[in-house]
């Protein structure tokens, strides 16, 4: 039976690695030299934003391969899921420097994120068709008396 390989949580690892240090780079550059001015709280959402995508890479990675699916998750399903988690943490950020973030918002935020991927996640399977190995025709029970 032919089956596609898993990604591995390593496949993951060197870009996961990137984005943290470019998103914690970031930040630690915006947060030492800048004042909180328009273009620096983009630029702080930006790389905040990365930083939390590159810590998320591996944790989904993993949570993917330990509760598998059909379809099985590609690399781009794995890469989204981590960019909902780089959305939803600025995002909090953003509504913290608002004063407006509360506990029912936050719930919210993540349910509303959480149904955003199941359903792009059920587009998918609905979508998907195994592959399937050809069969050798059967013989009939007549055929096989014949011979």
């Amino acid at each position: 039976m032919d089956t596609k390989p898993t990604l591995s949580v390593k496949a993951f690892l060197p870009f996961a690695l990137f984005l943290t240090l470019l998103g914690l780079g970031g930040l630690w550059a915006i947060l030492t030299n800048t004042s909180p001015s328009g273009g620096s709280r983009w630029a702080f959402f930006f790389t905040s934003a990365l930083a939390v995508t590159g810590i998320a890479l591996p944790a989904t990675a993993f949570l993917n391969l330990r509760f598998p699916s059909d379809p099985p998750p590609t690399a781009t399903v794995i890469v989204r899921q981590a960019i909902w988690a780089g959305v939803y943490f600025p995002t909090l950020a953003w509504l913290r420097i608002g004063r407006v973030l509360n506990l029912a918002l936050v719930v919210l935020l993540a349910v509303g994120f959480i149904l955003i991927e199941w359903l792009l996640r059920w587009r998918e399977r609905s979508q998907w068709k195994p592959e399937t190995r050809r069969r050798e025709p059967r013989k009939m029970e007549s055929d096989e008396r014949s011979e």
